[in-house]
């Protein structure tokens, strides 16, 4: 959410107990829901997403993601703002924030598509359109407003150490004041994944092929043949389980135990069908083409967290309303209904073009 710069976060992150090494977090951010049923089970609550797979990977100030008519020249105006700021990558944001829904509000009070603080839009919100009304629930207004501030946190935080765009971004989640005082991006997780995620969206490699049912067989096949393998902090790798690392933020460490956690083990699966992931969940999903809840099928990822930014976990659809997963510490990998959590937020198809570690 775009918070001022002065005032920092409103709420920090707390981290959940089954996430891989770097997943964690929830976030009061909104994001546009909708309520679906799934198979038997009740219903869950889903995000609903904008399919992000464009023509072209991102380049120099071209957008490639694919957004919502409505607001397509919205965002390519304004994308255009200064150097650090790209089409896509306020694409990428806009998604992360509200989902492209004008009128998305969160716990906190965060408004619009944007997800101003009323404090800051009254400082930096613009009349963007020229009707003379700063709307901050009018995409017209708040589209080039999000863009102008933007470029403005860019100027505040231009001589702190680090990459300059990472250093714009968090400033806008947690204000620039944390970014001065940390010399960069602040030790929040909610921060971290929110910088991480939001640039994995805009630079993701365009022009791959979704999963084909084949290969969502063969990964489904692949994870099958894991059930009953311990769950291990951090644990399994493309090749197969492997022992973890230390330690979750409720104290549990992978060291002594071989096998996946929530990402490991899809990494594993979809490197037997001859796709390439990520090892986070935040970044499996950045990584995967997302889908909407009524056309997944076996073999597509579903994520769970309170935004894309805090995804905490991952399992692999199977129909009739379950998926396989490793759930947490003291578990195995088995068979849990979708609605075992309550916040269901995405669902996704691995891609196969080759997706770098992010």
């Amino acid at each position: 959410m775009a918070v001022d710069g002065r005032s920092g976060m409103a709420v920090l992150a707390s981290t959940d107990d089954h996430t891989s090494r770097k997943e964690g977090g929830s976030s009061l951010r909104a994001s546009s829901a909708v309520t679906i049923g799934v198979g038997a089970t009740a219903a869950v609550i889903v995000a609903a997403l904008v399919q992000a797979a464009g023509d072209n990977p991102t380049v120099g100030t071209a957008l490639s993601l694919s957004v919502p008519s409505t607001y397509r020249s919205l965002i390519e105006d304004a994308g255009n703002t200064c150097s650090t700021v790209t089409p896509n990558l306020l694409a990428a944001l806009l998604t992360q924030e509200s989902g492209f829904d004008p009128k998305a509000q969160s716990q906190v009070g965060a408004e619009g598509i944007a997800q101003f603080m009323p404090s800051t839009w009254q400082a930096h919100g613009i009349d963007g359109n020229g009707d003379g009304k700063r709307d901050v629930w009018d995409p017209a207004d708040a589209i080039p407003s999000a863009a102008a501030y933007l470029c403005d946190i860019a100027k505040d935080v231009k001589d702190v150490p680090g990459d300059s765009q990472s250093n714009m971004l968090a400033a806008y989640n947690a204000g620039s004041g944390a970014v001065h005082k940390y010399g960069g991006i602040p030790p929040y997780k909610e921060t971290q994944n929110y910088v991480k995620s939001i640039q994995a969206l805009a630079d993701q490699p365009s022009g791959g092929k979704p999963a084909t049912t084949t290969q969502a067989e063969a990964a489904i096949s692949a994870a099958k043949e894991m059930i009953g393998t311990p769950y291990s902090w951090g644990g399994g790798t493309a090749d197969g389980l492997s022992t973890g690392i230390c330690c979750s933020p409720n104290g549990h460490s992978g060291t002594d135990i071989s096998g996946f956690d929530c990402s490991g083990l899809t990494l594993y699966a979809y490197a037997k069908a001859g796709i390439s992931l990520p090892r986070t969940a935040v970044e499996q999903y950045a990584a995967s083409e997302p889908v909407k809840p009524s056309d997944m099928r076996p073999g597509d990822l579903v994520f769970y967290g309170s935004s894309l930014s805090t995804i905490h976990h991952v399992g692999i659809f199977v129909g009739g309303g379950w998926m396989l997963d490793a759930p947490r510490p003291g578990t195995k990998v088995r068979y849990d209904p979708l609605n075992v959590m309550t916040d269901l937020i995405a669902v996704a198809r691995p891609t196969s073009h080759s997706n770098k570690e992010i």
